[in-house]
């Protein structure tokens, strides 16, 4: 991305948002955005991918508050394709042009003054500008899991596009076989320093267009700017027991640092299919198992299925009412600190639908001998006395 790109594409536009946009606002439309246009989901769509790329770009920039403040800045300084300095004889106007224009190599990615040169790396490391490394942006994309994946761990391929050295060049800026040279104008600084009569003031050196060094020829890739858009893959391990819904952390797998800087961090948001018979409650499992009336009435020994293991035994007590939970112990989810949750046990009472002759005949002998006061009495007292 060259400086000239920089000031003349609106990343607000290309995220749908508007510049008043809180961090979060520009967060959501990204990943609405980046859902609908990766590459994963449109498979030999070249549109979708770069735009994509666009997408990623914007938010890359946005995302970050330095960087944000530092384009908002940029666009409202050369917004109007101009800027105005005040001083004798009506002052002095420099525009678009005069930085950008005349096909100087290496115009692109330069520095226009601090500003500017701390989003492209310029300055050139002359005897009054010092360049500074700086940390790469973090990186934010989603994965989607199976159940059982979530609970096990498992490592998964993440497609990620974003802003970094130019692979061809190696982020020089010059052609492959050269090297660029300190600018003999500024002698490295990216600055020169213009009298207007009142009053002097430093603005980007022309001969580099604040860079600080000149490449007499350029890249083909990066038009000398030394920085672009790539797409790469990585392998990264998501824990055990994560979450739908959960942000996993992976320190330093964000966007590539400048100037020497570390890279940023890389979070993902983990989306999990739900199980068709298991369910989760924290680290433990969840599962419903019907049981029938004799079991409940009189008690029994019962079978449950263990996620990833061998049927285990629950013992049902006699008199087991609908809903009752049993515990299961070490057979949930493994947590961060290698121990276990449980696995919660929910009975279903089945009540059978249709009965014999002789199993009705031993229900109302069985209702006889259990014949006691109305269960329903204590409830119709307290609600007429309310």
């Amino acid at each position: 991305m060259s400086t000239k790109d920089f000031l003349e594409k609106d990343y607000y536009k290309v995220l749908g948002v508007s510049k008043s946009a809180t961090a979060d606002e520009i967060k959501k439309s990204y990943r609405k955005l980046a859902r609908k246009y990766h590459p994963d989901a449109n498979k030999g769509d070249s549109a979708s991918e770069e735009r994509f790329k666009e997408i990623s770009e914007a938010y890359n920039v946005l995302s970050d508050e330095k960087r944000r403040k530092e384009y908002d800045e940029a666009r409202s300084l050369f917004g109007g394709g101009g800027v105005h300095v005040p001083g004798s004889g009506g002052g002095y106007n420099f525009d678009l042009g005069d930085l950008f224009g005349g096909g100087q190599p290496g115009s692109t990615g330069g520095r226009l003054g601090d500003l500017l040169g701390g989003m492209f790396g310029g300055g050139g490391g002359g005897r009054t500008t010092q360049q500074r490394a700086r940390r790469g942006a973090d990186i934010e994309t989603e994965t989607s899991l199976s159940f059982g994946d979530a609970i096990d761990g498992v490592t998964v391929s993440l497609h990620l596009a974003g802003e970094g050295p130019c692979k061809t060049c190696m982020g020089t800026g010059a052609k492959t076989g050269t090297v660029p040279r300190v600018c003999p104008t500024c002698e490295g600084t990216g600055q020169a320093s213009r009298n207007l009569g009142n009053f002097a003031f430093s603005e980007p050196c022309r001969t580099c267009r604040g860079r600080g060094l000149v490449v007499d020829d350029p890249c083909p890739v990066c038009s000398g700017s030394g920085r672009a858009m790539s797409t790469r893959t990585i392998q990264a391990r998501i824990p055990a027991g994560v979450a739908n819904g959960q942000r996993i952390k992976l320190k330093g797998k964000g966007a590539p640092g400048e100037r020497g800087g570390p890279a940023g961090d890389l979070f993902v948001k983990v989306h999990v299919a739900p199980h068709p018979v298991f369910g989760r409650s924290g680290h433990n499992l969840t599962v419903t198992v019907p049981i029938t009336f004799p079991e409940a009435t009189l008690g029994a020994e019962i079978k449950v299925p263990a996620h990833r293991g061998m049927p285990v035994s629950v013992r049902i007590p006699a008199g087991t009412p609908n809903g009752r939970t049993f515990r299961v112990r070490g057979k949930g989810v493994r947590r961060s600190d290698s121990t276990v949750g449980d696995l919660l046990v929910t009975v279903n009472v089945q009540v059978p639908q249709n009965i014999n002759g002789t199993a009705k005949q031993a229900l109302e002998t069985f209702k006889q001998a259990t014949a006691g006061p109305d269960p329903r009495d204590e409830l119709l007292r307290r609600a007429s006395a309310g």
